[in-house]
């Protein structure tokens, strides 16, 4: 199964650290977002990765290169003219895509079960699986209601308060069928959320909503992004460290001197350089 990461956003919301990196490359724990992403399609035997990228797009493609080195074949797919948005960017590959394929957003930190997501999409025999999560507060997400057999019949993007109807939102992962691709405009902006799936509802298509279990942070602004960098030190997200944990809760980087007199308080991450320089050490 191939994956589409979506990676070309600029996370204006995310500034200063995005002035000069594309959103997915901002750093949790000193490794990308983007590439927190490609460990978990490994973890789900995802290993084919198309990246369709928009804002620096050389960042990531320097980063990453063709994949080798992070166990997955990579290729990219730049909108050179202007944003094509969330699902005119995947229309774009639309010859890529010959069979179910998974996409995925880039600013995300997630440990959900992909795997778990595409069998029920198979299961239920549907056109297309939107990955779904409980939130506290769905304010700022997608809103998402399912009938008793997990069927989508009703969803609102970013309600205001009044118009909470559901605690079920978006995540911004979806399993999809090749053929859904043919309902949108060729070379034209275009939204899964705003676009396509009001239009697969409209028409009877079988769209449905998978409730996934783990833990889910869109890290859309600077206050997400703190939080999740916390999150990942405190265990909530399994995600794959860059360095070794020499003690619970504290992990070193090489070449890294602590003085002795040093009080850590865990839990703690400690490095001598954070860059976001491709691997050559």
């Amino acid at each position: 199964m191939r994956a589409v990461l979506m990676a070309g956003g600029s996370g204006t919301r995310l500034r200063p650290l995005t002035c000069n990196l594309p959103k997915p490359m901002v750093p949790i724990l000193n490794r990308p977002i983007a590439e927190h992403i490609i460990n978990l399609l490994k973890r789900n035997k995802i290993l084919e990765v198309i990246v369709t990228l928009y804002y620096l797009p050389d960042v990531i493609r320097d980063y990453f290169q063709d994949g080798s080195d992070f166990g997955v074949e990579m290729t990219y797919a730049v909108e050179d003219d202007q944003p094509l948005g969330t699902a005119g960017s995947v229309k774009n590959i639309e010859e890529l895509l010959d069979d179910t394929f998974i996409v995925i957003s880039g600013d995300s930190i997630t440990d959900f079960d992909l795997q778990k997501a595409i069998t029920f999409h198979k299961q239920k025999k549907s056109k297309a699986t939107l990955v779904l999560t409980r939130v506290p507060n769905p304010v700022e997400f997608g809103v998402v209601i399912l009938d008793k057999h997990q069927r989508i019949n009703r969803f609102l993007e970013k309600p205001s308060t009044s118009e909470i109807f559901s605690d079920t939102v978006n995540t911004g992962i979806y399993v999809l069928e090749p053929e859904v691709l043919r309902y949108l405009p060729d070379n034209e902006e275009s939204d899964f959320s705003k676009d396509l799936f009001p239009l697969l509802l409209a028409k009877s298509e079988p769209i449905y909503g998978f409730i996934a279990e783990g833990y889910w942070c869109d890290v859309g602004n600077l206050e997400a992004y703190r939080q999740a960098q916390y999150d990942a030190l405190e265990g909530k997200v399994t995600l794959d460290f860059a360095y070794e944990e020499i003690s619970p809760g504290f992990w070193l980087g090489k070449n890294s001197y602590i003085d002795p007199t040093a009080k850590i308080t865990p839990p703690s991450l400690s490095v001598t350089i954070v860059a976001l320089v491709r691997r050559s050490l």
